[in-house]
Order: structure tokens, then sequence, then C-alpha cells
């Protein structure tokens, strides 16, 4: 027997989970017969699993390029710490608008932990410049670098929200996909920018104090990248494996 259910403004994994309370509560089932749970139910466990190996994958990648974009563990971190402050701006907006965590939310983060890191890569880059051409003050140096790059970090950011704004909003046929998304990625950029524009300099301020000699910048070593991206092939294949 099939019994079909379709749910409305509650996300589907508490629905099933009220469902199975229930169900051990009040129902005597007898021997022989037994109760399964699929469709989109199933889909959204499946989701969840390959959900759980992709994040991961996605954030030592990001890092890895870091490195290789500065070739200093140190540089890769201070940009990698506008991540954990633009995963707490998209999960404020989606407690405050009352959407549960659903896949599209966890795709809409993975997208917004690329965007993130984008602005701190051109506000880092600008204070390198300037300490090349001789500004070795550092506080002379953070507020040259952050007024010349104001507009573009800005830019950046509101042009990826303002893009991912209508689908915010939309109430129309598949909105109960966009929305999660959308909210994700408008709330985190906002606190982003937040700290590529505050937080960043002061990390930077704090780290570059130390006179260090630097290392002669290498080159991306291709052959490095696709050992990198080889090594984690394995694990989107495990994930590929699991039945729909």
């Amino acid at each position: 027997i099939v019994v079909g259910v379709n749910v409305r403004n509650r996300d589907l994994e508490s629905v099933v989970k009220d469902v199975q309370a229930i169900i051990e509560r009040d129902v005597k089932i007898p021997t022989g017969y037994s109760i399964s749970y699929g469709g989109q139910f199933e889909n959204l466990r499946t989701a969840t699993a390959r959900l759980k190996v992709a994040v991961p994958i996605a954030l030592i990648l990001i890092f890895v390029l870091l490195y290789f974009a500065f070739d200093s563990v140190k540089e890769a971190l201070m940009i990698y710490s506008a991540i954990p402050l633009s995963a707490i701006g998209g999960v404020m907006l989606l407690y405050i608008r009352d959407l549960p965590f659903s896949i599209s939310a966890g795709v809409g983060f993975i997208a917004l932990f690329g965007i993130a890191v984008l602005n701190g890569i051109v506000l880092i880059e600008e204070f390198k410049e300037l300490k090349a051409h001789g500004v070795n003050n550092i506080n002379k140096r953070i507020l040259m670098g952050t007024k010349n790059r104001l507009r573009p970090v800005l830019l950046t950011a509101s042009a990826a929200a303002l893009g991912f704004l209508p689908m915010a909003i939309s109430t129309s046929a598949g909105a109960e996909v966009q929305r999660p998304l959308a909210t994700v990625v408008v709330g985190g950029l906002i606190t982003a920018t937040a700290l590529t524009l505050v937080v960043l300099p002061i990390l930077y301020a704090i780290f570059d104090r130390k006179v260090h000699h630097p290392k002669k910048k290498t080159k991306v070593n291709l052959k490095a990248l696709s050992i990198v991206l080889l090594f984690f092939l394995p694990f989107f294949g495990r994930a590929q494996q699991q039945p729909m």
C-alpha cells in the first residue's frame, strides 16, 4: 500500500520524524508487515549524504587554491576566515525568514564560500601591492588599501546579492527550492563584506607586524593541483554510487 503525502510550510525531514513517532506510539503493525519511507524523503537522505562529502571537499579545495595563489599559509588563512563569518550571516537570515535548512541551502553555502573569498583576495593583494611600492607604515597601508578597494569590494558583494534577491523573495512555482539558496547567499554576503572591510584589515595588522623575510613566490604547479584533484575524485565517486 502506497500512501502519498504533500508537505507544505514545513521541512520534509521533521514531518517524517513526526509521522514515525506517531506510528511507533499509536499503530500496531501485524507480523510480516513493515513501513518504509521513500520518494522525496529518500532523495533527501541521499542528497544529504552527498552534501556531507561535497562541502568538506569544497572547503579544502578553496584553501589549497588560496595557498597556491599566495604561497603563504598565513595569508590563505586570513582570507579563509571570510568563510565562517559568511556562514553566520547565511544561517541568521535563514532563521530570521523561518526557512528550514535544506539541500538547496547547502548548495547555497558552497556558492557563498566561493564568493566570500573574492573580496578578501582583492584587499590582501592591494595591501601587498602598496607594501611593494614602499608603503611600510602598516596603518597607512591599511587605510590606503581599504580606501582604494572599497568600491570594488562593495560592487562585488552587491552585484552578487542583488542577482540572488529575486530568487530570495520569489513566491512562484519552485520557490521552495530557490528561496533557501538565495537567502543563504544574500545573508552571507552581508557579513562577509563586513569581515572584508573591518575584520580582515585587523587580522592583517596583527599578523603583519612581525618582520619576516618573504619567500620567493613560485608559480602554481599544475601537476600538483592535478594530483590534489585526483586525490578527491574517489570521494565523489563513492557519493555518486549511493542508491537513489
